[in-house]
């Protein structure tokens, strides 16, 4: 095999395949990176037997073939050439040389790529087509809720509930939920749990918002595809909790307050908190928003206006839980519905947008 291509678009490759590369395997062949040159193009793949990525790059190929190289040590020598051409040959023995200008790295050693597991065929039908921004907001809006106790499996990954007018996206880990909604034309029905890993790689992968992700996906498998990558995954098995059980029904308590003001509070108040210290934060609504929380390390008392609707209430909170909402809501101003001082808040966008958090409130140990 011999190729000679662009360095950017080979180092770029690399570092996005490589996303899907064991760091550390029993199996070596797995932290490595298979090359296959033929016709006009290299084809670079990184597969950890759970999530595959595919990109192709164009390429002069002088002599077809394919190989198998380790992802970290190629990406380390292509980024660090000083040309803007790289030229790598594999010989007959399975040794490589790359060469960029003067520098050459002479036999380094290949793996053979008829040891790379073949990426799975899934069969997966073509679901729906969803724009790289859409996807991108719905992903970063949710992501943060999905839990990383392996104890449910199912929890571990985003729950996408495909219908034909209407995608939902859900991620929650007991203490907080994460709802998003938006309009699709899909061409089936079906609800699929992806893995954090693979949602989360995908929108770093698909950078370009005029994109349009092409998504295939059946009952073990989905399948992300556009111009410039493809991502296939396995899906998480098992029954994700019915989380429309578990939304609260109207409010005795509603505020309105703007997210700077409040996360500003909380990160004030958050000061005295620290890991061996978690004491939960104390939040009055009324006619103003009251935080209060002491520790240890002092107590600390802030206050910030709101609108207020109906009964006034305390209630604690984990600090992080709280922020998390704030943050990733993407608003200006949210409206909290409550019930009570131990029932669920729901957080919702003041404009009545498409998406809904919950957050679990916290018992004051003299409670």
């Amino acid at each position: 095999m011999k190729i000679i291509c662009d360095r950017t678009l080979l180092a770029n490759a690399v570092t996005g395949v490589s996303k899907a590369v064991t760091q550390r395997s029993s199996i070596p062949v797995l932290e490595g990176i298979l090359l296959k040159a033929d016709g006009f193009q290299l084809t670079l793949t990184g597969y950890d037997l759970e999530m595959g990525i595919t990109t192709s790059i164009e390429a002069n190929v002088l002599s077809p073939g394919e190989t198998v190289l380790s992802a970290r040590l190629l990406g380390d020598m292509v980024r660090h050439l000083s040309s803007d051409e790289v030229e790598i040959t594999v010989s007959e023995t399975n040794n490589a040389t790359i060469k960029g200008g003067i520098t050459e790295y002479n036999n380094i050693v290949c793996m053979n790529p008829g040891d790379f597991p073949e990426l799975p065929k899934p069969g997966a039908d073509q679901t729906l087509n969803l724009d790289t921004a859409t996807l991108r907001e719905m992903v970063e809006t949710t992501l943060y809720a999905v839990s990383i106790d392996d104890k449910k499996p199912a929890h571990t990954g985003e729950l996408f509930v495909i219908e034909p007018e209407q995608l939902t996206v859900v991620a929650l880990d007991g203490f907080r939920l994460a709802i998003i909604k938006k309009p699709v034309k899909a061409a089936k029905e079906i609800n699929i749990i992806i893995p954090a890993k693979t949602i989360g790689e995908v929108i770093k992968l698909f950078t370009n918002d005029d994109e349009v992700i092409h998504i295939a996906a059946n009952r073990r498998f989905v399948v992300f595809s556009s111009q410039t990558y493809t991502v296939i995954s396995r899906l998480i098995e098992g029954d994700f909790l019915d989380y429309k059980r578990v939304l609260p029904e109207g409010w005795r308590t509603r505020v309105t307050l703007d997210v700077r003001d409040f996360t500003n509070a909380i990160e004030r108040a958050s000061l005295i908190i620290t890991e061996r210290l978690k004491n939960p934060l104390r939040v009055t609504f009324d006619e103003k928003i009251t935080v209060r929380c002491q520790t240890t390390l002092g107590k600390v008392v802030d206050e910030l206006d709101a609108k207020l609707e109906g009964e006034p209430v305390e209630i604690g909170f984990n600090n992080r839980y709280l922020l998390d909402a704030l943050r990733y809501s993407h608003s200006g101003r949210l409206v909290f519905e409550m019930n009570g001082p131990l029932s669920p808040v729901k957080v919702l966008p003041e404009d009545g947008g498409d998406f809904l958090f919950l957050v679990l409130p916290v018992r004051f140990k003299n409670d």
